[in-house]
């Protein structure tokens, strides 16, 4: 078989882009750990032995990260690449908890490749991966990777994109954050809406855990209640907002959860479903969030459909508008809109 020597190329092009990303992600994840990115946000321009000194570490790893982190461009460096500091962009990138999210993004992306052996056996039984089966730093990752996203839009954006909707939460509406992991969108909701009552549901008792602790802290244990369940049959009725914030593709049920969030809610009230960006077909998806978000698919999303009871129609998360429309007339809602999206989410309103 002739080989075509530019195509070749071109492969090989990728593969060096890529396997030195894949090897860039533990050192984010290392100097997210250790405060250096922070730290040489406090003090530089600064040398390997003044970041070392400040952050109490070892000065010849250091200076091994810092030539690493410059060549792929998330540090800045002089001339001589001697002297390094954080631009104002990759301190938001890489240091402000609520700015782009990209160190918790690669601490779930490295969590989810320790547990590769899991997903391989899986791939050949068969058999699900359950969320609760993945070590902790994929749900903390989890957590990171999304809240950018949910601070910078939730309240502002998506929220007022439903007819009515903000206006039942400032009079004291009740809402249900199903799925609702660590909590963050959970307490976003309660704290730009202080008369509401608000409660989170999750199947992951160690992520209730931390949601309920993470609302201690933020003074909204008064005002926020989470409580283990499925989004089959967690507890209550008469909602005027329930909201499932990028899980809805994770559950093994969908239409049996649309069926009992139908149920759930009050007579006028709203489903939120916020799903990660797709197009209608795997052509239309291939591209670079496709290509993130299928390969964090295969690792986390269709296994964990599929151990809670999902088979072959596991939908993946880009799975796009057409499954959430199915999804929604399959319990019996009505009314679907597209209300809003950003380059990662689509944003439904549904309604009885």
């Amino acid at each position: 078989m002739a080989i075509n020597q530019d195509t070749l190329n071109e492969l090989l092009g990728r593969f060096v882009t890529d396997l030195g990303a894949t090897v860039h992600a533990g050192n984010v994840v290392i100097g997210d750990r250790l405060g250096l990115y922070s730290g040489l946000s406090e003090i530089g321009p600064a040398d390997a032995a003044a970041l070392a000194l400040r952050t109490g570490t070892n000065e010849r790893y250091v200076r091994e990260w810092l030539a690493g982190q410059a060549a792929g461009g998330y540090v800045c460096t002089d001339e001589d690449a001697t002297t390094f500091w954080l631009s104002q962009e990759q301190q938001l990138a890489l240091v402000d908890p609520d700015g782009v999210g990209m160190a918790g993004a690669f601490l779930l992306a490295v969590a989810c490749l320790q547990d590769e052996p899991k997903i391989t056996e899986a791939f050949r039984t068969g058999a699900g991966v359950g969320w609760h089966e993945h070590r902790a730093d994929v749900f903390t990752g989890c957590e990171r990777f999304f809240r950018p996203g949910y601070v910078a839009n939730l309240v502002d954006q998506w929220l007022p994109a439903l007819a009515d909707v903000t206006g039942k939460l400032t009079e004291g509406g009740r809402v249900a954050d199903v799925g609702c992991g660590l909590g963050t969108s959970t307490r976003l909701i309660a704290q730009a809406f202080p008369a509401a009552r608000v409660a989170g549901f999750d199947y992951h008792d160690e992520s209730i855990r931390l949601a309920g602790k993470a609302a201690a802290e933020a003074g909204l244990a008064d005002r926020v209640s989470f409580e283990v369940a499925a989004a089959a049959d967690f507890p209550g009725h008469g909602y005027d907002l329930v909201a499932t914030f990028d899980c809805l593709h994770d559950m093994g049920d969908p239409v049996g959860a649309a069926r009992h969030i139908y149920s759930a809610l009050a007579d006028d009230g709203t489903w939120l479903v916020v799903e990660p960006f797709a197009g209608p077909t795997v052509a239309d998806n291939l591209n670079p969030v496709g290509r993130l978000y299928y390969n964090f698919s295969t690792l986390l999303c269709v296994p964990h459909a599929i151990a809670q009871g999902a088979d072959e129609a596991a939908l993946g998360n880009q799975a796009g508008e057409a499954a959430v429309r199915s999804i929604a007339a399959g319990a019996g809602f009505t009314r679907v809109r597209r209300a809003a999206e950003t380059p990662f989410n689509i944003v439904y309103e549904v309604r009885p």
